[in-house]
């Protein structure tokens, strides 16, 4: 985007009587959130999902997960390597969604909602996180085919939870990003571990079950 943008704008001044004063400075100020959002979802839609499941735990991996862990308030938790559909189907059956570490995500997400609120209307947020929530699921369709042929998958239970547990975390993701979020926050490391490939299922006791 030039000048000529703006003056194009500015001769055209007029032509929505009704988008002035507050108004105006509300939606210039929800711009660069949106923008951002916007590009988020080209980026999402370029992930392998899922490409390195039940490979070796890496220090890179490793880490984030720890930091995750630390983040949510469970720096004494252990990280559980899951190596194979067996077991992380196992893991996702015993995963408690009223645990400790479920609360801490709702509340983390409910005030990320609030942040938000603060800089984005209501209904472009819905609209922004409903595109990037749809533009997931598309793309998740032919990874989660994929998935199920290589490993020879046959659990719709399972591959209806995975494709969940990706959908809810770009989900948060992108909420995090529309509040000004930091990349250190545990929304952002554990797209971060969904984007390496990995699916990091839960933490059931005091283990991340880490596939």
């Amino acid at each position: 985007m030039g000048e000529d943008d703006f003056e194009d704008g500015e001769e055209a001044e007029g032509s929505s009587p009704g988008l002035e004063g507050a108004a105006l400075e509300q939606l210039l100020s929800e711009i660069p959130a949106l923008i951002n959002l916007k590009r988020f979802a080209m980026v999402v839609d370029r992930v392998s999902w899922f490409s390195t499941i039940g490979e070796r735990m890496t220090p890179e991996i490793a880490a984030i997960a720890r930091d995750y862990l630390d983040g949510l308030g469970f720096p004494d938790a252990d990280l559980a390597a899951i190596t194979s559909f067996e077991e992380a189907s196992d893991a996702a059956e015993t995963l408690d969604w009223d645990s400790a570490a479920w609360e801490v995500e709702e509340q983390l997400r409910a005030g990320l909602v609030v942040d938000a609120l603060a800089l984005i209307d209501e209904e472009g947020l819905q609209v922004a996180l409903a595109h990037i929530t749809s533009t997931t699921s598309e793309g998740l369709q032919d990874a989660m085919e994929n998935l199920a042929a290589l490993w020879d998958v046959e659990d719709e239970t399972l591959i209806t939870a995975a494709t969940g547990a990706v959908v809810q975390t770009v989900y948060n993701a992108a909420l995090l990003l529309a509040a000004g979020g930091e990349e250190t926050h545990p929304f952002a490391l554990k797209y971060r571990l969904f984007e390496l490939g990995r699916w990091p299922i839960g933490v059931h006791g005091r283990s991340l079950n880490l596939f």
